[in-house]
């Protein structure tokens, strides 16, 4: 009479076969980064000229000259920084990230519906929301001799009245630097918005490393003056 074979028990070592391994998120694309170079120069020759003056009188001053003018440029400096040279605006494929003087707004291309420029460059949301690009100065003047030279390329406008208001979505007036910027943003902002790295929602930051210090020098000068 037989026996029967003892049942192999199941094995409960892991399989050795391999899983395909989620693929890697790639790399994000590089920013364009939008700037005045004309802020940029004013606000260093403001700084250094700020810096001479008080420089001099906390050095010659004499009684409290001195702590008011270290009041004064405590003050003055974070102010000239956050107008001339802080403003900026970064963009790459997922996403606009503007520098105002005191805020610092980052944009998904998919919660943007507009960039435009008349007297000032924005960008408008889908919720309403404006935001002013301080980093892409509108000139008219720059815009009416773009606006001209157009005109007299195309021989559309022989008495040259074409308007300093023309609209940057023209062509012919896309050609100022501030016009060109715009439209590029517009484009990307476009063809970005259903990409799936464009999504998110909008997130302002208070740029309170400019704030601080300022508020700080106001409250030392008040103080000085007030006890004065």
């Amino acid at each position: 009479m037989t026996t029967p074979e003892p049942t192999p028990e199941p094995s409960h070592e892991p399989s050795r076969e391999s899983t395909p391994e989620q693929p890697a998120a790639g790399p994000q694309s590089p920013d364009r980064v939008f700037r005045s170079p004309l802020g940029i120069a004013s606000g260093v020759f403001l700084l250094a000229l700020a810096a001479l003056f008080a420089g001099d009188i906390m050095i010659r001053g004499e009684g409290r000259s001195p702590w008011l003018a270290l009041a004064g440029l405590v003050l003055a400096v974070p102010l000239i920084v956050a107008f001339t040279i802080r403003p900026a605006v970064y963009a790459n494929d997922d996403r606009l990230r503007i520098r105002n003087p005191f805020r610092s707004i980052t944009l998904p291309w998919a919660t943007v519906a507009d960039v435009r420029a008349g007297y000032s460059s924005e960008v408008l949301t889908r919720e309403g929301v404006k935001y002013q690009l301080w980093a892409v100065p509108v000139s008219l003047r720059q815009r009416k001799k773009a606006a001209r030279r157009a005109a007299r390329a195309s021989q559309d406008d022989p008495h040259g009245r074409t308007s300093v208001t023309a609209d940057v979505r023209d062509s012919a007036s896309r050609t100022a630097p501030s016009d060109r910027t715009v439209a590029d943003l517009r484009e990307l902002a476009e063809r970005r918005a259903a990409a799936p790295g464009s999504q998110g929602e909008a997130r302002v930051r208070w740029a309170y490393e400019i704030v601080g210090p300022a508020v700080a020098g106001l409250l030392l000068l008040v103080i000085l003056v007030a006890t004065g």
